[in-house]
């Protein structure tokens, strides 16, 4: 438990101290290693854009480069799943309690829902890590994916940016 409360201190002085960089590579990393809380570092960064007065635009642009970093997370997992196949992916997965009869299950819904799924996916906690397994598994066109993936994570990162923004706006005007 230690070991995450440092690793999360260390991603918050990574975003303290390289807003634009730290907020690309938390998100690069919180899509790999999900304890990183992706509902943490971006109203983070965007609080942190408040309390330096930067503008609107300029907190878009980090929403922007943490869906960038999640994006590229994200195509990991979707390159490590299509490379290394189901039964392979099904001895990882039992760590995470994920069986045979589960992931088909999860296979059949992303065939029928596949890029809603993955655009929609990536702004759902939870599901946002985990929809690249079925796309990687299923070869969903890489194209579609990154683009898809991108989308979803920017507007994910934005939302997440903006909110913790005006929250510090706030806070601001209160003290």
């Amino acid at each position: 438990m230690l070991e995450i409360q440092t690793f999360i201190q260390w991603i918050s002085a990574l975003v303290s101290d390289y807003l634009y960089l730290g907020v690309f590579v938390a998100g690069m990393i919180e899509t790999v290693f999900p304890p990183i809380p992706t509902a943490a570092v971006f109203p983070f960064a965007g609080y942190v854009a408040s309390q330096n007065n930067m503008g609107i635009l300029e907190v878009i642009g980090l929403g922007i480069a943490g869906g960038a970093g999640a994006t590229i997370g994200s195509t990991v997992i979707y390159v490590i799943s299509m490379k290394l196949g189901r039964i392979a992916l099904l001895r990882y997965l039992k760590y995470a309690r994920i069986s045979d009869e589960r992931l088909a299950k999860i296979e059949r819904w992303f065939e029928k829902h596949g890029d809603k799924a993955v655009f929609f996916g990536r702004m759902a906690p939870v599901v946002r890590e985990m929809i690249s397994i079925p796309a990687g598994l299923l070869k969903m066109k890489p194209v579609k994916f990154v683009t898809y993936t991108f989308c979803g994570s920017c507007v994910w990162s934005i939302a997440l940016t903006v909110a913790g923004y005006y929250f510090g706006r706030i806070t601001l005007q209160i003290f």
